[in-house]
């Protein structure tokens, strides 16, 4: 194993390689930010982590091994716990390999780095930062803007715990606090700037109304299909508007947020039934995050899910019990639907709807906040293309 002098050389080579590679990409533009990426220890916070194994399992990684380094320092998400349960990744180190369910991670750097250049935060900011997962984003804002300005909530007791003992190591002292996100933390508000690395399906009014007018709610939106990053200036009370932004981030949602998954009604869908037809959309335009009309897709098909079943094959559902197979096969699409509902005659349908309308990505999108209903527009509020985020939850 490597002595400790050696580990932080390493470290530091990797850490330096990675804000370069963030710069490249036309991330950290503030000088300040590409500091705070160079000099905060990402693997501090990541003594260990799960290393997805195909096809759906996951297997343990530590410092003792060869390549943990140099995965902490990839430009990726790192999965810190699975199923709420600190004990599954002892168990996976004893097995070789494990299945679950992510419930916290370290976000991919890029990622984070689109968020917190979207804070637009300036000296003297007050930021709150919902999910504190492993503590390195909350390190990050603290390098930026000095511990006495960043307060960092998470409804895990345990992670809030580890966070704070990695943060304190590391020479940061932010206010770590375990509660629900959902309900923002009152005892520091007003915030100049709230930022959630945990997805939500409506914007919590609490974090508006603890964010003084003017100020900055930058979080992902958790929808079944079709997640987004929005940045939202906040308005006199819990209310606000903003845009959509470009880049796409995906997180885990707010635990009051999530949309459990009834695997047994996914295997019976994967083999069930009905007569096929050829499609000319293929299963990315709607299962891909890098196609420019899932955004769309699902806003026009409220709480449509869609799960890629394998290399060839996509399966949409509802909740009301719809559901549509796509299969691909030598470059042939084909489609299978039952259920209330076809599925896939409502998504070729909001697919032509798309084309009218120029294909619009993200950037044209903006949503509006107020106490009693929160909508999504195309191009400005008052468009006659809007979608309540209602529908979504």
């Amino acid at each position: 194993m490597a002595t400790q002098d050696e580990v932080e050389r390493h470290a530091r080579r990797f850490r330096e390689r990675l804000a370069r590679a963030l710069v490249r990409d036309g991330l950290l533009a503030d000088a300040r930010w590409r500091a705070a990426f160079d000099e905060v220890p990402r693997h501090e916070f990541l003594p260990r982590f799960f290393r997805p194994v195909a096809p759906n399992g996951w297997a343990a990684v530590d410092l003792t091994d060869d390549d943990w380094l140099s995965q902490v320092y990839a430009n990726r998400v790192l999965v810190t716990q699975l199923d709420g349960d600190p004990s599954r990744w002892d168990k996976a180190r004893r097995t070789g390999e494990i299945r679950g369910v992510p419930t916290s991670s370290s976000s991919m750097p890029a990622i984070m780095a689109v968020m917190l250049d979207a804070l637009s935060v300036a000296a003297g900011d007050r930021v709150l930062e919902i999910g504190t997962g492993t503590g390195y984003n909350a390190a990050l804002l603290c390098h930026r803007l000095g511990d006495t300005l960043v307060s960092t909530v998470d409804v895990d007791a345990t992670l809030v715990t580890t966070a704070r003992e990695r943060l304190a190591r590391c020479g940061y002292h932010p206010t770590c606090v375990a509660t629900d996100g959902a309900h923002g933390y009152l005892p520091d508000a007003p915030y100049d700037r709230v930022l959630s690395t945990c997805a939500v399906s409506v914007v919590p009014l609490s974090w508006l109304a603890q964010t003084r007018p003017g100020g900055i709610v930058v979080t992902t939106l958790n929808r079944p299909l079709g997640a987004g990053l929005v940045r939202v200036i906040a308005g006199e009370g819990p209310c606000g508007s903003g845009r959509v932004l470009v880049d796409d981030g995906r997180f885990m949602p707010l635990r009051a947020h999530r949309h459990p998954v009834d695997e047994a009604m996914i295997t019976t869908l994967a083999e069930a039934p009905g007569a096929s037809r050829p499609t000319d959309l293929p299963a990315a335009a709607v299962a891909s995050p890098a196609s420019p009309f899932e955004f769309y897709a699902g806003l026009d098909l409220p709480g449509v899910t869609a799960l890629t079943l394998n290399p060839t094959t996509v399966l949409l559902f509802h909740q009301d019990g719809s559901w549509a197979r796509h299969h691909t096969s030598r470059g042939r699409h084909e489609v299978i639907q039952g259920g209330p509902r076809p599925l896939w005659d409502e998504l070729e349908t909001a697919h032509a709807r798309w084309l009218s309308l120029g294909r619009p990505r993200r950037s044209r999108f903006g949503i509006t906040i107020e106490p009693t209903q929160q909508q999504l527009w195309l191009d400005a509020p008052d468009s006659p293309y809007n979608w309540s985020l209602g529908d979504q939850a």
